[in-house]
């Protein structure tokens, strides 16, 4: 039992201080690459933001880089008013640009709350024993993914998890790191619907996820209640869901025993980045589990429908036959790791009463995805694709160290990357119109010797759309299909790939000196070329959706979050909630 007053001693006034002027310096930052803020530049080579009221003032150093990137020194930052000298607070600065940043007096409060509870997780990560990033970088795979500090690069209240308490937050945020149970639940057959890839099925799944002492203690509690498990199927559970959902928003089926509690697993888990997916830490080589989590995490409550698990694995078959099957993806050694199976149970009260996309039924799914650790070689080992943008406490770069470690070149380094992220990406989207979600958290690299060298996409089924009629797909899979306009079909590209990350890799690299940004460019470009002259056969795609056009929309996410925090885009209707905002120049143009 965590003791109350240490769950908050990481709430100190230095770590605040300190954690509210890092994330001021990343809202200076976005919102003004959003367009949101207008940074006037100061005599003194500084920029300022003048607040709503006219005399509230931020003072700031900052350097522009391609994409509108602002790289914004965060000791140089002060407020005054009226020239008297004010102390820094993330709160007040949203209060005093509320008008600026069009926050309504309904998303308001629930933002200030985000954003504090983003705070306090800053200032839990600052308290930290400080892992430099050239130790950071030789460490294993869940070592890395709990040091990472920054969330998502675009949202500034990236890591709100309204819902936990202080205690939970350390029992449960993926930088604690903390050994997790699941809690299992044995739910009536009838009443949920498990599917798996063609090569699983549920008995093979089960008896390879649970140990056989655990599947008896659960077959004995069942026949102890005078129930037999072979009517029910094993659904693993956050254990917060079951705390504060499941015992209670559930209690009906529980006490019908349409629900059972079976208690906690034998295995340990620990908490990915993106909070609902856990990694087996007890035995690597077993699937990670995606659960259901009712709590408010960027834009969204993060629970998980019955009715889209019904066709993952499907969906997961059918991508990795269609990697399977491609010279170019597999000779750039992509891959994904399937979500193998699933489960959701479908309460009819709930079902009746609400809408399709309701939270109300997102509350008890899960999936079994596959570990990519057996797929590893000798020499390899594995880092989440976010590591690239870590930099520790010190300044110290997690790239820069793998570059230092590989002995290239900058810029070859980079071109080995790019080979094992970018191609694949490029392929997928002219080949077969399909976009992923490749941002940081949901692409695992594969190191040796410091250099990516390829790349497995994960978190496949809820992520991925293909963006056109032609394209031929099994009806099970046709939820993937979307109809998006010609103008947005690259969008996709230049959004995900363009300007929610490498825009950050890029300004990494010239922080830290280690690459000009025109050669960082220049060899996204020859990336881009190489890749194009490969396949000839899509030469009127690339007319049609030029990579090399002169301009792109600016797609905003901060904008999505601060208009609507709670659901900021409609799951149905992706390209229609898009917020966007003028555009952006192409730092690849003039490579054309």
């Amino acid at each position: 039992m965590t003791v109350p007053h240490e769950a908050v001693a990481h709430l100190t006034p230095e770590l605040w201080q300190r954690a509210n002027r890092l994330l001021i310096r990343k809202a200076l930052a976005e919102f003004s690459h959003e367009r949101l803020l207008t940074p006037e530049p100061r005599p003194d080579g500084r920029h300022t933001v003048l607040a709503d009221d006219g005399t509230t003032a931020y003072h700031f150093a900052a350097r522009r880089l391609a994409l509108d990137h602002w790289l914004v020194d965060a000791d140089s930052i002060t407020r005054e008013r009226d020239g008297v000298p004010l102390p820094l607070d993330a709160l007040d600065f949203f209060l005093d640009l509320r008008g600026a940043l069009g926050l309504s007096d309904d998303v308001l409060p629930v933002y200030l709350e985000e954003i504090t509870s983003t705070l306090a997780g800053s200032a839990y990560k600052l308290a930290a024993p400080h892992l430099p990033a050239a130790e950071l970088a030789s460490r294993d795979f869940q070592t890395i993914e709990a040091a990472m500090t920054e969330g998502h690069p675009c949202f500034v209240a990236n890591n709100g998890r309204l819902g936990f308490d202080a205690a939970e937050y350390r029992a449960y945020a993926p930088e604690a790191g903390a050994p997790v149970r699941l809690v299992w639940l044995a739910a009536r057959r009838d009443l949920a619907t498990f599917t798996s890839c063609a090569d699983l099925d549920y008995e093979t799944l089960v008896a390879g996820e649970l140990a056989p002492g655990t599947r008896r203690r659960f077959a004995d509690r069942m026949a102890a209640l005078g129930l037999d498990l072979a009517d029910y199927y094993l659904i693993p559970v956050h254990p917060w869901q079951w705390w504060n959902r499941l015992s209670v928003t559930f209690a009906g089926e529980v006490a019908r025993q349409h629900l059972v509690c079976l208690g906690e697993g034998d295995d340990a888990y620990r908490a990915q980045q993106s909070i609902r997916t856990f990694f087996n830490t007890d035995a690597p080589d077993k699937h990670y589990v995606k659960t259901a989590l009712s709590v408010l995490n960027m834009g969204f409550l993060r629970g998980l429908s019955a009715d889209y698990m019904r066709a993952t694995p499907a969906i997961n078959d059918w991508l990795a036959g269609v990697i399977a099957e491609d010279e170019l993806l597999t000779g750039a050694g992509f891959s994904i790791i399937r979500e193998r199976a699933a489960i959701g149970y479908h309460h009819r009260h709930y079902e009746a009463a609400t809408e399709k996309g309701s939270p109300y039924r997102k509350m008890l799914a899960a999936l079994w995805r596959e570990s990519p650790v057996p797929t590893l070689r000798p020499g390899e080992r594995l880092a989440t694709m976010a590591s690239l943008l870590h930099t520790d406490r010190e300044g110290g770069s997690f790239t820069a160290t793998l570059i230092a470690e590989s002995g290239l070149p900058a810029e070859v380094w980079l071109r080995h990357y790019l080979d094992a992220y970018l191609t694949p990406v490029l392929h997928c989207l002219y080949a077969y119109d399909l976009a992923f979600m490749p941002h940081g958290e949901n692409v695992i690299l594969v190191l040796e010797n410091g250099v990516p060298r390829r790349v497995v996409m994960k978190d496949i089924a809820e992520e991925i759309v293909v963006m056109s009629a032609e394209q031929p797909l099994p009806p099970e899979v046709e939820r993937i299909r979307a109809d998006v306009p010609d103008d947005l079909w690259a969008l996709s590209l230049f959004t995900d790939v363009f300007d929610c990350f490498l825009r950050f890799l890029n300004g990494v690299l010239v922080e830290n000196d280690l690459l000009a940004e025109d050669t960082f460019w220049a060899t996204v470009a020859a990336c881009v070329t190489d890749y194009q002259q490969a396949v000839p056969e899509f030469a009127e795609k690339f007319k049609r959706f030029d990579l090399f056009t002169e301009r792109f929309a600016l797609s905003c996410l901060n904008r999505l979050q601060l208009r609507n925090n709670r659901q900021m885009v409609d799951l149905q209707d992706p390209a229609g909630s898009l917020v966007l905002a003028g555009t952006l120049e192409n730092p690849i143009a003039r490579y054309a």
